[in-house]
């Protein structure tokens, strides 16, 4: 059984992913940054389950250093932890961009390298970065996002090719939507006031009453097959829409790609989609 520090398990995707992997007998350190808000640590200690609970804020050196050097050995480095945000590109704030990419890809790529040398001293561990379909799909609305996986996404492809020869597995799992809170409940809201209808747009795909159920619990099994497997690829999509969306993309050029999100009515916009797709956005 392995060693495992994940991030960002207060909810959705890294709490599952922590308690599914402790419950196969891993020993799990999950992080977040303010432990008191997650029950995660008492269902841990409810189920008797190898989970610690600390407190890491990926976008701070120290807190990063400071708990990486005093953790000890690990064999497995899950980077979950991030932020969402919904607006179009003159309506996003500069200071939002600044703040995913803190989070989604600056956290990570801060605490990979906390794990490397010891990694490749050893000659093994595994490092399991989770981006997102929007890491292959630029998707109007999610400019800051989008950017942040997109930067993660490459980041671990050098990566890979760098570690590969010393023993240490590197993978992406790339979530499609999830019912997570980022997802759901707690959805970022984009301005209505916009003269750009894509923020509306995105926020039909995540609302759309029709789309398949995809709890947080597919995406901590694929971590878990990453984890537990010698499955050789880089890249895991997950989730029900994440093969068919990175399908829809690829089926599509570039120009019309622009051409179809660029459409000024929201009811030629959805009928484009429904068509190619089968995907019916139009309000209910």
């Amino acid at each position: 059984m392995a060693r495992v520090l994940i991030t960002g398990t207060s909810k959705g995707i890294g709490y599952d992913t922590a308690l599914l992997l402790a419950r196969q007998g891993h020993d799990v350190l999950a992080t977040m940054r303010n432990p008191s808000a997650s029950d995660l640590a008492d269902v841990a200690k409810a189920d008797s389950l190898p989970v610690t609970v600390l407190p890491l804020d990926v976008d701070d050196d120290e807190s990063v250093a400071s708990l990486f050097g005093g953790v000890g050995p690990l064999d497995v480095l899950v980077n979950n932890a991030g932020i969402l945000s919904i607006n179009a590109v003159e309506d996003e704030p500069f200071e939002q961009y600044e703040r995913v990419m803190q989070t989604n890809y600056f956290g990570a790529v801060r605490c990979v390298k906390q794990v490397l040398p010891a990694m490749r001293q050893r000659g093994s561990g595994c490092i399991v970065n989770i981006t997102s379909i929007a890491g292959r799909i630029a998707y109007f609305a999610s400019s800051a996002y989008a950017a942040s996986k997109y930067a993660l996404e490459a980041f671990t492809e050098c990566l890979a090719q760098e570690t590969r020869g010393f023993g240490i597995r590197v993978a992406l799992v790339e979530p499609g939507i999830i019912d997570t809170p980022m997802a759901t409940s707690s959805l970022p809201a984009y301005d209505e006031a916009s003269a750009y209808p894509h923020g509306r747009r995105l926020h039909a795909f995540f609302n759309n009453p029709e789309k398949p159920d995809a709890p947080a619990d597919l995406v901590a099994q694929m971590i878990r097959y990453v984890i537990e497997s010698n499955d050789p690829r880089l890249r895991f999509p997950v989730g029900p829409d994440a093969h068919p969306f990175i399908g829809w993309r690829g089926s599509l050029s570039d120009e019309d790609w622009v051409g179809l999100s660029g459409l000024q009515k929201d009811e030629d916009y959805y009928a484009r989609v429904l068509v190619d797709t089968g995907i019916d956005l139009r309000p209910q």
